[in-house]
């Protein structure tokens, strides 16, 4: 038992200790913990932006202002702000893959399918079974009983689109 606990405390060591050098495209790695925390909160943002419809400026500052603690509060500022920006682009990719008009859908889920295109479209540093595994966890979390295996479904089926490359390596 000693063991693995070593084991794990000197990976979570090494994963700290990296979190600060560049990786490709100068972003600068962070710790799983610190972007599911901000996935968390996007997810959370998008969704009382979705209900109350207010400014996702006011919303992130709120955020902001709320939630303390070691969190990846670039990724969160980018996505949040990005995703009510481009949401009309958002539905165009999702529209064609729903199985019922996108008004229908469950305000988490609504959130966490916009969340999951917008990453799978611009955050190509995120490999896309993380993208997806992420947001089946939030459907798990938030979402209704059965919400995980529709999200997975939906956005597995944005791949051909949205990461082509990946397609052919299949």
């Amino acid at each position: 038992m000693a063991v693995i606990k070593t084991a794990t405390a000197t990976a979570t060591a090494t994963a700290t200790a990296t979190a600060t050098k560049p990786i490709r495209g100068g972003r600068k790695k962070v710790p799983l913990v610190q972007r599911r925390r901000a996935r968390k909160l996007v997810l959370q943002a998008l969704y009382q932006w979705i209900m109350a419809g207010a400014d996702p400026e006011q919303i992130a500052k709120q955020f902001h202002e709320e939630n303390e603690g070691k969190m990846d509060w670039e990724f969160f500022d980018n996505v949040f702000i990005d995703i009510p920006k481009i949401i009309e682009t958002l539905d165009s990719h999702l529209d064609p893959v729903l199985d019922r008009d996108s008004k229908e859908l469950d305000p988490v889920e609504k959130a966490l399918l916009y969340l999951g295109a917008y990453e799978l479209a611009h955050r190509v540093d995120v490999p896309y079974k993380v993208v997806i595994n992420e947001c089946v966890e939030l459907a798990k979390l938030f979402g209704a009983t059965e919400s995980h295996k529709y999200i997975n479904g939906v956005l597995d089926k944005l791949i051909p689109k949205l990461r082509p490359a990946v397609v052919s390596r299949r």
